[in-house]
């Protein structure tokens, strides 16, 4: 989460802004440093007593002052410069993405002309590479703030409001992303996961996620599935191609094909996904996933199900 490492048009702005602020700033610092050397090595002589040193002074202490105020008003403007350009409202984009925050996790929604079609990804923002995108920034509690630094700026989530943002990644990769914001207890457990693929990959995946939950396959998986829609998991989440339809927490429908779970806090694996089922208030307290007391078997089939939504 390295600002300095870039990768996008909007980080780049910002990167350019930060070597002008880090020069200049090491610029005075060694002048100051030279100054108060050079006044402690000094030695003091008569002529320094004369009319003449005291206007020499001042012209000296004036034109530091002027000096100042042309840098300050100087990096003034390359700030607001920069600034403007983050929140400039854009232009179309190839893609819209409703950006949802949520204590603690995030909820990325692609639009589509057809409602059926809409994607939802929780905690992993796919972006295509080369092409911009428009980030349609909502909260649905408390201010929370969107940040990729290698990317793009902060950007808040103000409860009421819609804000929006214009994303480019230019370098197909995996970036990590935070709230910006404090949001309360799990603040710090807010994570989220962008993945930049080509263009040919990115609408692979898109058609992938449009397609409802496979069927399970095994014994346990489908032990899994009849559990799911008879215990309050089903009452939480949505698997699309199934009678669940809540959107009180993430959409499931292709949970297995995400790199990792609970707002990027575990790895996507089978022994997480069970840690978390069973005990999501000790690994997050006080978000809304309750903790189950499972049995053994009913945990493995569960794990099972989930483990098959590709």
């Amino acid at each position: 989460m390295s600002v300095f490492d870039a990768h996008g048009p909007a980080a780049a702005r910002i990167l350019e802004l930060t070597w002008l602020l880090i020069g200049v700033s090491v610029g005075v610092y060694i002048l100051v440093l030279a100054a108060t050397l050079w006044a402690l090595v000094r030695q003091r002589r008569d002529s320094d007593d004369t009319p003449r040193t005291d206007r020499r002074l001042l012209d000296g202490v004036t034109a530091a002052v002027v000096l100042t105020a042309l840098t300050l008003a100087g990096l003034t403007l390359a700030s607001e410069r920069t600034g403007r350009g983050l929140i400039t409202p854009p232009g179309r984009g190839a893609i819209t993405v409703d950006v949802i925050g949520r204590q603690w996790w995030w909820e990325f929604r692609y639009r589509d002309v057809t409602p059926s079609d809409v994607v939802t990804s929780p905690n992993e923002l796919h972006l295509p590479a080369g092409v911009p995108v428009v980030l349609r920034a909502i909260s649905r509690d408390v201010i929370h703030s969107f940040w990729v630094p290698q990317l793009h700026g902060k950007r808040d989530l103000i409860p009421g409001e819609t804000t929006e943002m214009r994303i480019q990644a230019d370098t197909p990769g995996i970036y990590t992303g935070r709230c910006a914001e404090f949001c309360g207890h799990q603040h710090a457990k807010m994570a989220l996961t962008v993945v930049v693929e080509p263009v040919d990959r990115f609408q692979e995946w898109i058609q992938q996620q449009r397609r409802p939950a496979p069927e399970p396959m095994s014994t346990d998986a489908r032990a899994g599935q009849q559990l799911f829609m008879t215990s309050t998991c089903a009452t939480c989440h949505t698997i699309r191609g199934t009678q669940a339809g809540s959107r009180i927490g993430p959409d499931l429908t292709h949970i297995a094909s995400r790199r990792r779970i609970a707002a990027a806090t575990l790895p996507n694996d089978a022994a997480s996904l069970e840690h978390w089922i069973r005990d999501a208030q000790t690994i997050k307290p006080g978000n809304r996933m309750p903790s189950h007391d499972l049995s053994t078997a009913d945990a493995a089939s569960l794990v099972a199900y989930l483990r098959s939504l590709r």
